[in-house]
């Protein structure tokens, strides 16, 4: 098998072999017949939550559209189906999902199990939209869980790929959207001193990007859902801050050929919220990614404190995009029962140095009992992130019934988990 690296280059994969099934009956065999087998998804995680020593599971050949019903709102898909493949599809049928990440390159099955997220007071998670979903455990039965109904969904939705292969997934839908885009340049940290819920709910989705090199959010990514957020013309200024007089890619020197529309034109809310555009590379590319969430309530000391660290982040750092994101349900999201803020960081790909800067950050987020993105690089204990979720216990118990013998597990969750 040839070298498998993740989309980034920065992890390079120990599994001796990358299966490619195009049918439940070819991964009922392959589960049969393998002691350890892991999923892999659009490789677009920073760490070992995808590998195994094992055998490697891909979906890329299951990825069709099952049923779109537009009585009940919800569409069925495949695992291995990519947002930018669905949207499309979903969009000329008069439909929507109700967010999107920033890449609209990574799979369905993959941003659901790691509690993926895109932006906006009122938006929850990518898998907060998910009704039901299909997997097929290691004794190879196909088990599906519908939320409301079943109690173990909100623990299976978010599983970090441990309970078995996530084979179809049912979202919720709505109606198809029109979405406009607008940056705004240099918007002073101080704005936010007495909160920053007037700045978040001012929009659809707002996006903060800082270097950190100065206390100034150096762009200000505005998407308003148009009918929602006013009239079609974006505001002349936003808290102060005037908007860009031409195209911005959030990262400097990097191409804005990449980026999705802006300028206040509006567009489908597929070819908007997303900030980077599905024909090409997203971000820097050559990159490290980090990302921790604290309630939303502590959004604006978590921003003094790591502030203080400025200095030691900047010289590392692409970009910082500093985010809103709804509460949901979910056991292991680090949205689950809050309100929340992320705060990520894309580091230049030197991780000798970003590893010794990431204790620092958790340190001074630690007051504020901050949770690290499952699929990106942190370095926290096991018992600190254990400790976070109030569920914990019970998902390791569901683990370890829909998978005694821990044939889907791996280090990474063994370490984090069932440590």
């Amino acid at each position: 098998m040839e070298e498998q690296l993740n989309w980034a280059g920065n992890y390079r994969y120990s599994s001796m072999e990358l299966l490619e099934p195009e049918s439940l009956e070819e991964i009922q065999d392959l589960i049969a017949s393998r002691p350890s087998i892991r999923v892999l998804g659009s490789r677009h995680s920073f760490n070992g939550i995808a590998d195994t020593g094992g055998s490697q599971l891909s979906l890329r050949k299951l990825n069709r559209i099952i049923n779109l019903d537009g009585v009940h709102r919800t569409v069925t898909v495949e695992g291995g189906i990519r947002y930018g493949d669905l949207c499309r599809y979903l969009d000329e049928h008069g439909y929507a999902l109700h967010n999107l990440a920033s890449l609209p390159h990574i799979s369905v099955a993959g941003a659901v199990a790691t509690a993926t997220h895109g932006s906006g007071d009122q938006n929850a998670s990518l898998a907060s939209s998910v009704r039901a979903i299909e997997l097929m455990k290691a004794d190879g039965e196909v088990k599906v869980l519908k939320r409301g109904i079943d109690p173990e969904f909100d623990g299976a939705v978010v599983g970090l790929g441990g309970l078995g292969v996530v084979t179809k997934l049912e979202l919720d839908v709505v109606p198809s959207f029109q979405v406009s885009q607008t940056v705004y340049d240099r918007l002073p940290f101080s704005v936010l001193d007495s909160g920053i819920d007037e700045i978040s709910s001012a929009a659809y989705s707002v996006s903060l990007f800082t270097d950190w090199a100065e206390p100034v959010f150096n762009q200000v990514w505005v998407k308003r859902k148009l009918g929602i957020d006013g009239e079609h013309e974006a505001p002349s200024h936003f808290f102060g801050a005037l908007p860009a007089p031409e195209k911005r890619h959030m990262v400097p020197g990097q191409s804005v050929v990449n980026c999705s529309e802006q300028l206040g034109a509006p567009g489908p809310w597929h070819e908007r919220l997303p900030h980077f555009r599905m024909e090409f590379t997203p971000s820097a590319g050559n990159e490290l990614q980090s990302e921790y969430f604290v309630p939303r309530r502590h959004a604006v000391e978590a921003l003094r404190a790591l502030g203080k660290l400025s200095d030691k982040i900047a010289p590392l750092l692409f970009i910082s995009e500093i985010r809103t994101i709804a509460a949901d349900t979910l056991w292991m999201s680090p949205c689950c029962g809050q309100d929340s803020v992320g705060f990520h960081f894309t580091w230049k790909q030197d991780w000798e140095r970003v590893r010794q800067v990431l204790p620092l950050i958790e340190r001074e987020l630690e007051p504020f009992g901050a949770r690290p993105h499952w699929a990106k690089l942190f370095t926290m204990e096991p018992g600190q992130i254990q400790a976070r979720y109030e569920r914990l216990t019970d998902f390791r118990q569901l683990l370890l019934k829909y998978d005694p013998a821990g044939k889907f597990r791996n280090t990474f969750l063994d370490h984090y988990i069932m440590n």
